[in-house]
């Protein structure tokens, strides 16, 4: 793993838990066989390493979504 890599990556990602799941989520699809976004540097090139790069690049993004909770004062409809 390229600690330069890394640096580079939580510019991009401010949030570490968000960035260690990203890299995480890609290597596991790339280990899958799913194709990586950019050209490998070499045929040896470690999985993370990709990951890592396709951050650097913008060529993986996260979307994080919220959602309002549920209040429970909402009555439920009698059966």
């Amino acid at each position: 793993m390229n600690a330069e890599f890394i640096e580079k990556a939580k510019q991009k990602v401010a949030s570490v838990p968000l960035l260690v799941n990203m890299v995480s989520r890609r290597v596991r699809q790339l280990n899958a066989g799913m194709r990586p976004y950019l050209k490998p540097l070499s045929p040896s090139e470690e999985r993370v390493d990709i990951a890592l790069r396709e951050i650097i690049e913008g060529k993986l993004t996260a979307e994080i979504g919220f959602f309002e909770p549920v209040s429970p004062s909402t009555p439920k409809p009698s059966i």
